[in-house]
């Protein structure tokens, strides 16, 4: 195995949704040449007052501070898209450089919506690389364009030495119910047309990658059974 490559996936529950008891997550990838890349930060550490829908958890921070990183150890972090509770703790990551789809990173200059967690994502452009669509950032470890939920959404694949490889929907396929070909519209999506691409994207990509653990992005019931941060997936 390369001294690049991946050799370990950590996963991290950082927050929730109460009232539907869905978990907001982050991941950690290892290399063998001890390279730290994060996948998300979760939500602000202070969430706006009067906000409701989420709950802060054991924060990414702590979290890493668990396994005896530091936020000046985090080499890049992978943003999957902007919305607060995946880039909430960006800015905490002085050192990193940060990977993102270039669509949704100008599509975020002039949408409010992610206008809450601004300060967080929007870092010098010297430290952000932006990207065009699927980019295989090491071995081991690729970014799958997944627009959708949002443009330029990002979902990851990564491959590990005994685990195998495994798909990190995020938020393109974020409950086990939707990751089915061709989900008819039920009209609670802006671009089911883009969503349903990108899941039959995601499909194609399990049969012939043969990918033996798909994580979706907000699934409880899957999540309660996954390994999480001690332990980690080799």
């Amino acid at each position: 195995m390369s001294q690049t490559a991946v050799k370990r996936l950590y996963l991290m529950q950082v927050g929730s949704m109460p009232d539907y008891q869905i978990p907001i997550v982050c991941y950690l990838v290892q290399t063998g040449d001890g390279k730290n890349i994060l996948i998300d930060t979760g939500l602000p550490e202070r969430l706006p007052e009067g906000e409701s829908e989420f709950e802060n958890g054991r924060d990414v921070i702590e979290q890493l501070a668990s396994i005896g990183l530091s936020p000046n150890d985090i080499d890049t972090v992978i943003s999957t898209h902007y919305d607060g509770d995946h880039a909430g703790r960006h800015a905490a990551f002085t050192k990193a450089h940060y990977v993102v789809q270039r669509v949704h990173h100008e599509d975020a200059a002039s949408n409010p919506r992610y206008a809450v967690v601004r300060s967080q994502w929007d870092q010098p452009m010297e430290r952000i690389r932006l990207v065009d669509g699927d980019t295989e950032l090491l071995p081991g470890l690729e970014l799958i364009e997944t627009s959708g939920h949002v443009p330029g959404h990002q979902s990851v694949l990564v491959r590990l030495p005994n685990t195998g490889t495994v798909l990190l929907t995020i938020d393109a396929v974020a409950f086990r119910k939707s990751f089915v070909r061709d989900l008819a519209e039920d009209g609670s999506t802006p671009d089911t047309e883009a969503i349903r691409a990108s899941t039959n994207k995601l499909l194609d990509l399990v049969e012939r990658e043969k990918v033996g653990l798909v994580i979706f992005g907000h699934e409880q019931e899957q999540w309660e059974s996954l390994k999480k941060l001690l332990e980690y997936y080799e």
